[in-house]
Parts: structure tokens; sequence; C-alpha cells
């Protein structure tokens, strides 16, 4: 695969006191669904390979990272049965592998088993450890419902007494870890749930591309900017893996790319190429511009209400405008 790097950190424009904590080599693997399993595990190998010999601690996998995707379609009858175990599934079973043999942390995506009267699974994020042990569980949270993403269809959402956790390892040095799971990245609620919790890096895997109802429609740059400006708002780091490539109804854009809290993009892979990003984080970075911009401490909570009042979805843009008494009259 194509490698890209950043291996040393940019400047903290924002730096007033030294700081003691090394650079967080990080590497994520954008790839294209292969429909032989032996060749996509080998291709995903060799990336994972690829980010280690360049010094990487963890390695970063596109959602659904050993599935095609399925929801270009709508699914029928019990999705559910085609899911994996967790623990005994493929996914995790191919990451812990990985892991082991290139002495890496390797963060995968999965079609979680979660058996239920709705028929339907979870879509799950982990981090597995050097050792080939599971560090962290995180299932997606928000589940897109349009042309070509008919998500809802396949994936419940993860359980509200579950969401938002961080993970800190002790085999990436304590550095603070969420894994939220594409659609999710969409929400400035994600990203400052996470950042309240402690969380340095929040990781991406992603699968989007296309949108089959407006095809000429490119939403890629919206995309990267709306995940670079949470990093902006929150402090955190983000590390964003795409898949690339045409998949049924769907054109993945790749685009995967690792930004700071500053909104630098450190490193980027282009469109439709395979691609190993490798890149350092100076995580006191998130100190030193959340000092300078206080969003953490400025907040005003009791002014928010309306932020957890239940969904209305005869209402899908929000409080429409008073009526004049020209309006009503017309």
């Amino acid at each position: 695969m194509k490698v890209s790097t950043a291996l040393t950190a940019p400047p903290s424009p924002a730096r007033f006191v030294d700081r003691t904590r090394p650079p967080l080599r990080v590497a994520l693997v954008q790839h294209r669904w292969l429909p032989d399993p032996g060749a996509l595990r080998a291709a995903l190998a060799g990336g994972i390979a690829q980010a280690a010999e360049h010094g990487a601690r963890v390695v970063f996998l596109p959602e659904l990272t050993l599935s095609r995707y399925p929801a270009d379609v709508r699914a029928t009858g019990t999705p559910g049965e085609h899911a994996e175990d967790l623990l005994t599934g493929p996914t995790f079973a191919f990451a812990a592998a990985a892991a082991k043999e290139h002495g890496v942390a390797v963060h995968a995506s999965l079609y979680e088993r979660a058996d239920g009267p709705d028929g339907l699974g979870f879509n799950t994020a982990i981090l597995v450890s050097p050792a080939g042990e599971l560090l962290g569980r995180t299932r997606k949270l928000h589940i897109p419902v349009s042309a070509g993403y008919y998500e809802d269809t396949y994936f419940r959402g993860g359980h509200a007494d579950e969401a938002y956790p961080v993970y800190r390892p002790a085999e990436l040095d304590g550095a603070a870890l969420g894994l939220p799971t594409c659609w999710d990245e969409w929400f400035p609620e994600v990203a400052r749930m996470y950042s309240l919790g402690g969380a340095e890096i929040l990781a991406y895997p992603t699968a989007i591309g296309s949108e089959p109802s407006v095809p000429d429609f490119d939403t890629q740059p919206l995309w990267q900017k709306v995940i670079v400006a949470n990093g902006i708002t929150n402090g955190t780091f983000m590390v964003v893996p795409n898949r690339c490539g045409d998949e049924g109804g769907v054109h993945f854009y790749g685009s995967s790319f690792i930004s700071d809290p500053y909104g630098r993009v450190l490193v980027s892979a282009p469109r439709d190429e395979e691609t190993v990003l490798v890149a350092d984080l100076d995580l006191e970075q998130r100190k030193d511009w959340l000092d300078l911009f206080p969003f953490l401490t400025t907040r005003r909570p009791d002014t928010y209400g309306r932020l957890t009042e239940p969904v209305e979805h005869e209402r899908p843009y929000g409080e429409l405008p008073a009526l004049s008494s020209a309006m009503v009259r017309s």
C-alpha cells in the first residue's frame, strides 16, 4: 500500500509551559473491500505491517472492517443472523492475530451479533492490545437512515447507559481514546461528550461515499470540515479511517485523515487508493489549546435543556417560525 507520514508533530502555537509526554505514533489503513476473504485479510495485514514498520503503536481500521458494506440496500428478514460474535468471530480473531504478530494495538469494526426481537445487531468498534486481548468495545450510537445507507434496517443504536466510554490503555501510555463510529462523527454532541470525559483522541471507523439519491453531490469536503471542526471545539485529535472503491450502490471516497486540536490535517489519503497513514500526535496540545480557548469551562449547560428533549420526528427541522398575522391572512 501507499504510505504517507507525518513523523514529527507540528509546533503547538498555544504552548506556554514545557510539556513532558512523548508523542504517540498512530496509524490508519484505508482499504478497498475484496470479495475474497483471504485477499482482504492479506491486504489489511500488509497495511498493519507497514504501519508497524514505521513505528506506529496503534493502527485504526475502517468501519465493518472485514465485511462488504451491506446497507446500500434495505435489509430483509433478520439480518442480525449474519452478524458475528464479538470475541469468537472473525474480526476479533483477525485483529488479535495481527496485533500479536506486529506488537501493536489494533482497532477494528464489526457487525456484532445481539439477538433480539427486532432481528438487528450492533455496529461495534473494538480495540485489541498487542497481546491480543480486548481493551475496549464501543457500539455505534447514531444510525443513518438515508438512501444508500439504510443502516437502521441492520443495526440498533448502542445503549445510552454505556455511551461515550473513554479508554486509557497502559499499552499506549494511558492515552485517552474514544471509539465512536461513522455517523457519530457528524454530531457535535458526541465529540463534546467524549471531550468532557477526557478523551484526547477520537477514532471514527468510517464507510462513507457517494449519495445515491443525489449522485452529483460530493459530500467529502463537508465531511472532513465537520470532523476537523469538532476536533477544534473539543481539543481532540481525530483519526478517521474510511474505505474506498465501489460496493453496490455506493462509491466510497476514501480521503482518510488525521487532524489535531488546532484543526491541522496532519496527513491525508487520496480518494481512491489503498493507503497507510502514520502520524505523531503531541497529545499535550489538547491542554495547550483548551487553556487558551477554554471551551469546556465556559459552557452554559443551564441553557442546553432543549438538547435532551425527545426527538420530534414531525418537526425534522426544529421549531418552525411563528406565523405573522399577514401570513395567516394569506
